[in-house]
């Protein structure tokens, strides 16, 4: 009895001269083309099991390729189809970066089958030497999570990079001011259009793109509080509004050290609203340029750098303002779960440990503690 014939796009079977079954099936490809595939069978049943299981890839919609493909393939199929999709652009931005400077150099010829630890291994050493141990470890993540995808596409069975540690990486010194130099700041920074800006990091310890996403229609006088839902980001030639960094919107009350600032900004905002005229770009955030225009989130941190310098103080990031605004939290005997939300925290620990550093001064305190504690318990002579 003649063996039925497979509809279209499930493939053919047949015998070859010598004896053993062969199967070709169009499958589709990595880089969303389609390929012919060729699988053989000692036997014809042998030869149709290999051929469903291309079929039903096929209709699962999973890649199967007909060779492995080389990493200078994948990493750009990888970027475009799972993280532009999925991640924020300043993700898809740092990712890209290290595929395009670190891992195609150095890993683009070799084939996703055929990588082996040896080579990440190499890898590694060769871009802590071309760059640091910091670009090292974050182009190793970047790997790992493009050969995580590569094994839930089946293309691979294993992931070498993660048999591989990433490199160490010492733990910058985070620099922060105390209490004075960030009161000193803020005066020499009064009369500079961006002191509101400031006043936010510093008591709210809001993030960069955070201040300059703040819109008008967040802040409530009236409840004293303001709403953090965006930020403002610039992505190599874009500036451009996004969600938060965890997504997360998250209402912080408004000190009163932050109010008269905010109204003060909301007068000076009104005349250069009148000054421009026409040329006003009306887009309701609180921080824009004398046309209306968003700020460049550079410019807010060359204008914090060059006051702080003017003030004679240590040289600090925006962003470590907020670090220093979660030790200023904590020392005033905020609890920690209170301290995370306000900074925007997804997870406590971020907030333990990173965003909060003991001063000399409450280390000193800790110690004169100690010296009442053992001088009320020595025993009279």
């Amino acid at each position: 009895m003649p063996r039925k014939k497979n509809p279209n796009g499930a493939g053919s079977i047949w015998r070859r001269k010598d004896g053993r079954y062969e199967a070709r099936v169009y499958v589709p490809q990595p880089d969303g083309t389609r390929k012919r595939k060729t699988v053989y069978g000692a036997t014809w049943e042998e030869c149709d099991e290999k051929r469903q299981e291309l079929v039903s890839r096929d209709r699962k919609g999973l890649p199967t390729p007909t060779r492995s493909n080389k990493l200078a393939e994948w990493l750009p199929y990888w970027l475009e189809e799972f993280i532009r999709p999925q991640r924020k652009k300043t993700t898809y931005a740092k990712y890209e970066t290290h595929v395009r400077r670190y891992l195609i150099p150095h890993l683009g010829t070799k084939r996703l089958e055929s990588l082996s630890v040896p080579d990440v291994r190499r890898f590694v050493v060769a871009v802590t030497r071309e760059a640091s141990a910091a670009t090292a470890k974050e182009s190793h993540r970047v790997l790992r999570t493009a050969l995580a995808a590569a094994c839930r596409e089946e293309l691979i069975s294993r992931n070498v990079a993660t048999l591989v540690p990433a490199p160490r990486v010492e733990v910058r010194e985070m620099k922060t001011w105390t209490a004075n130099q960030t009161v000193a700041f803020l005066e020499a920074a009064r009369p500079d259009p961006l002191y509101t800006a400031f006043v936010l990091a510093v008591a709210l310890g809001l993030r960069r793109g955070e201040i300059l996403g703040l819109r008008w229609s967040d802040i409530d006088f009236d409840a004293r509080t303001l709403t953090v839902r965006n930020q403002l980001q610039r992505v190599q030639k874009e500036l451009y509004a996004d969600s938060t960094k965890n997504r997360r919107t998250r209402v912080i009350p408004l000190p009163l050290m932050c109010i008269a600032p905010l109204r003060w900004r909301r007068i000076q905002q009104a005349a250069q609203r009148a000054a421009a005229g026409a040329r006003w770009e009306e887009a309701d955030y609180v921080f824009t340029s004398r046309t209306g225009r968003p700020i460049e989130p550079r410019n807010l941190s060359r204008s914090f750098e060059r006051v702080a310098a003017g003030a004679s103080l240590p040289r600090i990031r925006l962003h470590d303002a907020r670090h220093g605004c979660a030790t200023f939290l904590f020392a005033a005997g905020v609890a920690p779960r209170v301290v995370m939300e306000i900074l925007g925290h997804s997870q406590i620990a971020v907030t333990m440990n990173v965003y909060t550093h003991i001063s000399e001064e409450t280390r000193r305190e800790a110690i004169n503690n100690m010296d009442r504690v053992l001088k009320r318990s020595r025993p009279a002579r």
